[in-house]
């Protein structure tokens, strides 16, 4: 049975090791914010990183993983303060946001080794595909990001994920009955 670290705890999949790790992943890790969009590595909707290095989870396979650490979207920040996540809703960079989570991953695999990347650079390490079209806001979007990195500029945070608990109740007038 492989054995890999994912987000940070050891993990032992009961699987096919010849099994992709996207559907590891999603079916039995139920980390669906790795995606499955095209499956033979062209779009990058899968993209987690493995030893803190992008790659697309349907072309690995579980043997392939076999001691190796995989962050998936949902391990790169738990309550979204990454400067990438920060930086692509500071730029308005997401659409619909299918392929947000390989591009984030991606991103931030290329401004972990270099904070000051070219817009060549950019371009050559984010090879997703986005239906929506964002390219020059994604552009804006990491290199706000690497300044965030290097301590050039702050975002305000979003809000953690959910809802504020006295938003969740809100008291429902009274209906008359006539």
């Amino acid at each position: 049975m492989p054995r890999l670290t994912v987000n940070e705890h050891p993990v032992e999949f009961r699987m096919d090791p010849q099994t992709p790790l996207l559907w590891a992943l999603r079916d039995a890790a139920n980390l669906t914010g790795t995606k499955y969009g095209c499956g033979n590595g062209d779009c990058g909707a899968c993209m987690v990183l493995v030893d803190g290095e992008a790659l697309r989870s349907c072309l690995i396979s579980l043997a392939e993983s076999e001691g190796r650490f995989v962050t998936t979207i949902e391990g790169l920040s738990h309550d979204r303060s990454h400067p990438v996540q920060q930086a692509l809703v500071a730029e308005q960079a997401i659409q619909c946001g299918f392929c947000t989570p390989g591009i984030v991953m991606a991103a931030a695999a290329l401004l972990a080794r270099n904070a000051s990347p070219s817009d060549e650079e950019i371009k050559a390490a984010l090879p997703n595909l986005c239906r929506c079209g964002v390219y020059p806001r994604l552009l804006r979007a990491v290199r706000r990001a690497g300044r965030v990195m290097r301590r050039e500029e702050t975002i305000s945070a979003a809000p953690a994920p959910g809802i504020a608990p006295e938003d969740a109740v809100r008291a429902v007038p009274a209906m008359r009955r006539d």
